[in-house]
């Protein structure tokens, strides 16, 4: 089922937001997990500092990871929603990025570049003035 331990978030349910008629208002079907991003165990300070840049403004000043689920009509439907999206911030928070190499412009695009270049240069000096001698 899930791969984050139940200990390791908590769930609040609240009433969804937007139109819905007698169902939204009555039913506590939107779902509100927070997860503390310091006290996780599946990730080491690495990927910790990735997930803090991946949650962006959903990360609380006390270091927890809000998300809200309100997408679909029942209670369960939202809580699985929110749980798999905290799946998928955590695995791309697994995720070490490669390090960019740095390539050099290959001898073609030089002299693409170059050529250009030229072609420009014939160009702004027929505008110029012929010189007077």
């Amino acid at each position: 089922m899930s791969v984050i331990p139940a200990g390791e978030y908590t769930l609040a349910f609240v009433r969804s937001p937007g139109p819905g008629g007698q169902n939204v208002n009555k039913v506590a079907t939107a779902c509100e997990l927070r997860f503390l991003v310091a006290a996780t165990s599946l990730l080491d300070e690495a990927g910790k500092a990735r997930l803090r840049v991946l949650a962006g403004r959903r990360l609380t000043r006390g270091d927890e990871l809000v998300l809200g689920a309100h997408r679909h009509r029942t209670q369960e439907a939202n809580r699985r929603d929110a749980i798999e999206r905290l799946e998928r911030l955590i695995e791309q928070a697994r995720h070490v990025p490669k390090p960019r190499k740095k390539t050099k412009p290959g001898r073609a695009a030089k002299a693409r570049r170059l050529e250009g270049k030229r072609i420009n240069q014939a160009k702004k000096q027929l505008r110029r003035r012929p010189a007077t001698d």
